[in-house]
């Protein structure tokens, strides 16, 4: 497995991670005894960034989430204060048996903190060696700049695919040029990148899908119709579309770290090899043929599941 540096650190990771969502009941129930074997083989197979706290133990690279906090009634709100991140560390702490979380992020702003204050919290975090470094989820390039004057900003989280090329308005670069790493989720767009994306019954039966626009009719059938030109290069080139859309990925940047998730060990052996496939300029080309941007139909986000992120312009 091919290696890139996590951040400002000099820490060395896999050159791809595990979404671990796709082990929790995000998008359908899980078998927990299958995703025990999935950790057990992504070990086996040198990947060693994990992100989310879900089923992992002490020998991964673990990246833990805060910030999200919910009422007395149960509805989802943005907590960024000390005492709030304070205690969601130490819970995590705990759960993982560890002393050190090598990645804390923080799930959601909370627009009322300035993020200067959100950082200068973090930075208490390090100097108390309860982390290692410290990112921010789906911020925009400014907010990631500020936050960057005040300590080094690790990693920043942001769905990155060939369906979702926000991040190329400024996050990829500011990335770069602050050396903080890009931990790219849903690179393959939610299955809409895969050999077989999902059907419209399907999504229905998964609790995040059911809302998301690119899922409902007539977006889904349009969209499968524009993806079938890549699914037919990714065969031409020996390739899954899967594999291909996150090789592509790994050529946008040296401090892009893909996070695909899956629930095969199979599957997962096929992700690792991903790090291997080299792509020249006309390869690029042609995938930017068969997907230019603003190809995708419907928004990736329901107006609720906007809610807390950060648009880039």
């Amino acid at each position: 497995m091919n290696k890139r540096k996590l951040g400002n650190s000099g820490a060395q990771v896999s050159a791809i991670g595990l979404g671990a969502f796709s082990l929790s009941d995000f998008y359908c129930p899980t078998d927990t005894e299958k995703s025990h074997a999935i950790l057990a083989a992504a070990l086996n197979l040198g990947i060693i960034l994990i992100h989310r706290t879900y089923m992992v133990s002490a020998l991964l690279k673990s990246a833990s989430k805060a910030g999200i906090a919910c009422d007395e009634t149960g509805k989802r709100g943005f907590n960024n204060i000390p005492e709030h991140l304070t205690g969601e560390l130490d819970e995590s702490l705990k759960r993982l048996g560890v002393e050190t979380i090598d990645l804390y992020y923080i799930h959601r702003r909370d627009p009322s903190l300035p993020i200067e204050e959100v950082a200068e919290t973090l930075v208490g975090f390090i100097k108390s060696r309860k982390i290692k470094q410290f990112g921010f989820s789906e911020i925009s390039p400014t907010s990631l700049a500020r936050a960057n004057a005040v300590h080094p900003v690790g990693a920043v989280q942001s769905e990155y695919s060939l369906s979702t090329r926000a991040p190329e308005l400024g996050l990829i670069q500011k990335t770069a040029t602050l050396r903080t790493s890009l931990i790219a989720f849903c690179p393959v767009g939610r299955s809409l990148l895969t050999n077989k994306a999902h059907s419209s019954e399907q999504a229905e039966t998964m609790p995040f899908l059911v809302n998301n626009l690119r899922f409902f009719e007539p977006n889904l059938s349009n969209n499968v119709k524009a993806t079938n030109g890549f699914r037919a290069l990714a065969s031409q080139m020996g390739v899954k579309a899967s594999s291909l859309a996150i090789a592509w990925l790994l050529h946008q940047g040296d401090h892009v770290l893909p996070i695909p998730g899956t629930r095969s060990v199979e599957h997962l052996k096929e992700l690792a090899a991903v790090t291997e496939i080299k792509l020249s300029s006309s390869d690029l080309d042609e995938i930017e043929r068969q997907l230019p941007i603003g190809w995708a139909q419907g928004d990736r986000y329901s107006d609720a599941q906007w809610t807390g992120l950060e648009k880039f312009c």
